[in-house]
């Protein structure tokens, strides 16, 4: 009976608020098979226009379902994907270890690409920090989600920017959250920095500056989509 009334229920919620896969909008799922099939394709490395110290990976192209989930989750506040996201990073972590391109160590350290404190609470929260520590979730107890990075809020929103301005507008602007996030659990072991999307490269350029200046040596960069 309590079956009965629950699928009577979503049914109910469904003719409200239609689920639709936020990959690519078929009705039903929220993420469909073919979506997660499409995120579960072997990564893709980067040649971003700022040149990166490290190689930087991505599960595909800004285009199709990895354009579409990250729009979802980021202008229509699609929570629900951020876990499937989250399962692929954690994919594409795996597949990178096992070219060699993430070294062997005790442990692994994902370290979200910061964002700004004001489109984190607009936002409810920042979705790249939460698909870090489900992929860190996934991948066992010597993998950990460090949310080490933050942007300044002086800094300017980075779309319409070039590269060169993108650089300028975020020189100096990111930083450790101090005195709050302690960065010594992350100078041991391999460490990842995650995104979801690169453009230009320059957070992540950025990024690797700053946490190379605090001790913290990234070996990898690894983005849901690149543009």
């Amino acid at each position: 009976m309590a079956s009965l009334l629950a699928t009577i229920l979503r049914s109910g919620t469904d003719l409200v608020v239609p689920t639709i896969c936020g990959g690519c909008d078929t009705p039903g799922s929220p993420w469909c098979p073919d979506c997660a099939a499409t995120l579960a394709d072997t990564p893709i490395r980067l040649e971003p226009r700022i040149e990166l110290p490290v190689d930087a990976w991505a599960l595909g192209r800004y285009r199709g379902p990895y354009r579409r989930s990250l729009v979802s989750v980021k202008e229509h506040d699609r929570r629900d994907l951020i876990a499937p996201l989250g399962r692929a990073l954690a994919r594409g972590v795996i597949t990178l270890g096992h070219w060699g391109e993430i070294p062997d160590g005790h442990t692994l350290t994902l370290i979200p690409a910061p964002t700004r404190r004001s489109s984190a609470r607009r936002r409810g929260g920042d979705p790249v920090a939460s698909m870090s520590r489900v992929a860190a979730g996934r991948l066992g107890p010597r993998v950990r989600s460090l949310d080490l990075l933050v942007t300044s809020s002086w800094a300017r929103d980075s779309v319409g920017l070039d590269a060169r301005r993108r650089v300028g507008n975020l020189s100096g602007a990111i930083r450790l959250r101090y005195p709050w996030t302690d960065p010594g659990p992350a100078t041991s072991g391999a460490v990842v920095l995650v995104d979801d999307i690169l453009t230009t490269g320059a957070t992540s350029a950025e990024s690797v500056r700053v946490l190379a200046w605090h001790g913290v040596t990234v070996h990898a960069v690894l983005v849901v989509a690149g543009a």
